[in-house]
This record gives C-alpha cells, structure tokens and sequence, in this order.
C-alpha cells in the first residue's frame, strides 16, 4: 500500500503559551507532531505493517519542522517530505495548506492518506477534507477503526457520543479521532535508524505554485488569551436564600437569565 500521512508541527498547548503583538510567541514555546496526527502516523505504520508498502510522512512550514518529521521517521515511517514555505508565503490558512498538500499529492498515486482528526491550535478540521476534495477521492472523518481488505475499506467513526460503520473502496483519505490506537514512543533503535531515512525538502516552484495561488481565503483580526477565571462564590445561608441571592446572580452579573 501507498499510504500517507498529513503531519502538522504545533505548539505543545501543556505548556506556557503567551501572546505577543496578536500573536502567539514562539521563544521559549513547546513544539511537538500535532497528537491527532500521532494517530495517524501510528495507523499508518499498523496498516504497512499488516498489507505491506510504504509510508510516507508530508508536512508544510519552515526548516524548524524537520524535527517533528524525524519523529516521526523514529516511529516507523518510511519517508518524510517537507514543503517549505518560510521565504514563500506570509500568511496561510486551511485553504492554503490543503492547496499545497493536494498539489503534491495528485501524482502520487495515494492508496490511502491518513490526516488528524483536527489541529489542537486551530481546531477547524478542515485541512485533510479539503485535500481529499482537490483530489476527487471519497473521505471519512474521525475515524476510531479501520479494516482493509483488499480494495475494500471497513470504517467506524464517531460521531457525537455515538459509532457508525461505513464501507468503502480505496483510494481513500480518513481522519484520526482519539481511540483509534495508542501512538508508540520513537525508540533508541528507530531514531537511529530516521537520521537514514529519506527527508525531501521542496518549495512551491517544485510544485509549480506561486505566492498567489495559495493566498489565504481568511484573515485572523486577533489572537488572545481567555481571560483568567475568577475564584468561585460560595453562597451561604438558607437554602431559599441561597437560590434567590443565585438566580440575582445569574440575572444582574452572569446575565444568562
């Protein structure tokens, strides 16, 4: 099988974040392989594992991403791809990054393409569905299993507190949702063995694209901290006194009553 993974590098959001000039400051920030794509990439190497071929990790950002695609080098991929855009583009969002991975990937002949199920610093989960749209093949998000036999594809996906089973057919891309395996941690042998594997770098004019052809489609206005929660009230008294002095509360400072 010719499998491969979307891998985003984002900040560790465990750790201390800060916000400098509307954005996230990233001296002294945490990075790490986004953990829905730790899913993925786990997933992955199972699936060549049990059906043989290959996998390959692709990624976009900067030169500091090569790290994370090492990771997951450590962890049993096969290759990783980095399509730098640091001296290319200034902004992007979900349509850019999808614009670009789609465009590598339309020639390469994809088995199947395995994206998280969301970015834990964007949350929009809109990445992977776009690509698989720019490449014409069928999707299914969040899913906590996977079965290939042969061309067909056994699926169950989440879907709010409940499952659904779905079949389908290869080529296919899916999303990983949490439950669907337990990520290995690289180890000593594998990150020895991902300083010999393969990790291409290219840039947009590999690609044939230009700055304007991956301007982002929406413009973040502002990023900020939410604001840091007040201590708790504890109402004292009799009961009735404690409900009336609490739906006072809630009318005149909460205001959702």
């Amino acid at each position: 099988m010719n499998i491969y993974v979307l891998m985003k590098r984002t900040f560790d959001t465990e750790e201390k974040i800060s916000v400098s000039g509307g954005k996230i400051a990233e001296d002294g920030a945490e990075f790490i392989i986004n953990p829905y794509d730790e899913y993925a990439i786990e997933e992955a190497i199972q699936l060549k594992d049990a059906h043989g071929g290959e996998v390959t990790v692709v990624s976009v950002g900067d030169e500091e991403t090569e790290k994370q695609l090492r990771t997951a080098l450590a962890m049993g991929a096969d290759k990783a791809v980095l399509i730098n855009i640091e001296d290319d583009v200034d902004m992007t969002d979900e349509f850019s990054i999808a614009k670009i991975l789609s465009e590598y990937l339309k020639d390469k002949d994809a088995d199947l393409i395995i994206g998280g199920n969301v970015a834990i610093d964007g949350g929009s989960g809109q990445v992977a569905p776009r690509v698989a749209d720019y490449l014409n093949i069928p999707y299914v998000t969040t899913i906590t299993s996977i079965k290939i036999d042969g061309e067909k594809v056994e699926i169950v996906r989440d879907v709010e507190g409940d499952s659904e089973t779905i079949e389908t057919s290869l080529p296919l891309l899916v999303t990983a949702q949490q439950g669907l395996n337990d990520p290995r941690y690289p180890s000593l042998p594998g990150i020895m063995k991902a300083k010999k594997k393969p990790l291409d770098e290219i840039e947009l004019d590999d690609l044939n694209l230009e700055e304007d052809d991956v301007e982002p489609k929406t413009e973040t206005v502002e990023i900020y901290l939410p604001p840091a929660k007040e201590a708790g009230r504890i109402l004292e008294g009799e009961v009735d006194d404690q409900v009336k002095e609490l739906v006072q509360l809630l009318r005149t400072e909460a205001k959702v009553v």
